[in-house]
């Protein structure tokens, strides 16, 4: 890194103060969901809820929740999306002069001291000032197992999910937001990469964990092998195939083996769907038409077929 370089690190890094806000975004949330916005209460400074066009049954639980511990609640009229909904909580964040913003999906879990714990990781990175995210250990609370984690060079994971995720605010301003036109699905590991296109870098803690399974994962065995297929719907099957395509676009050249890693990944993935899962008809034509919608580009929310 040139002096120049160094700088600018320097200046993105030197606001130490932990005033921290959650950013939860919610869509159809149920009652142990709102629930849980207490523990991640208790952690932070602020706690912003964005939510997508819930039912009003859940909204009225949102404002009971908010009477109990206080919150700033974002309903929206319409569906906009996972990216744009937590745009809006970090904008109201960053409004308000917070200088870290910690980001959760609403059916994630934590315990006590987590955020703390996240902080330490970041407080004992020895290039702290590179930092531009941290993430937490994620367990499957069915399984009881993690991912694997593919890392980079200096020892940070290549990307993360958004959900558990600690993030300066400065970052938004260097990098941008998160990309609203992939409304869902992979606009964690676009930010990603786009976090490290940019020379920050990726730390994960040990031991702040983070309960959180994706999809519906139940085990399934086939010819002798067990695996466990997501069950994901057809529309997110839809947005995945999609999305996908859009990050391989963009980043291959300047990433290429991560990229070839994430893509036979995703054609395993892609796969255990097709073997085991229902409705994979419908599936089928989603994949088909996601792939096909991110070779040629068309972005955005798409209405249900």
């Amino acid at each position: 890194m040139d002096r120049a370089e160094e700088q600018t690190f320097l200046a993105c890094g030197e606001t130490t103060a932990q005033s921290v806000c959650a950013v939860i975004v919610t869509y159809h949330p149920n009652a142990s969901m709102i629930a849980n916005l207490a523990n991640i209460a208790a952690q932070v400074d602020a706690m912003v809820v964005v939510d997508n066009a819930s039912t009003p049954e859940a909204l009225d639980a949102l404002h009971k929740a908010n009477s109990n511990f206080r919150f700033h609640l974002i309903e929206n009229s319409e569906n906009f999306g996972i990216a744009e909904a937590l745009n809006q909580g970090i904008r109201w964040a960053k409004t308000n002069h917070y200088a870290w913003v910690i980001l959760f999906d609403q059916d994630s879990r934590i315990k006590g001291g987590f955020v703390q714990k996240m902080f330490a990781t970041w407080e004992s990175h020895p290039q702290k000032n590179r930092v531009a995210s941290v993430q937490p250990r994620y367990i499957n609370p069915r399984s009881g197992l993690g991912p694997v984690v593919r890392r980079a060079r200096d020892g940070g994971p290549v990307y993360s999910m958004t959900s558990g995720a600690l993030l300066p605010t400065w970052i938004f301003d260097k990098v941008g937001w998160f990309a609203s036109e992939y409304f869902i699905d992979w606009v964690d590991i676009e930010y990603c990469f786009r976090m490290r296109d940019a020379g920050y870098l990726i730390a994960d803690s040990q031991d702040a964990v983070l309960l959180h399974a994706p999809g519906h994962s139940e085990p399934c065995s086939l010819f002798g092998f067990t695996f466990r297929p997501t069950h994901h719907s057809a529309m997110r099957r839809y947005y995945m195939s999609r999305n996908r395509i859009a990050v391989f676009r963009r980043y291959f050249l300047r990433f290429p083996n991560w990229i070839l890693q994430s893509m036979c990944e995703c054609a395993r993935e892609t796969i255990k769907c097709f073997l085991a899962e229902n409705d994979r008809l419908r599936k089928l034509r989603a994949f088909l038409l996601g792939t096909w919608d991110g070779l040629t580009g068309k972005m955005g929310k798409r209405e249900a077929q």
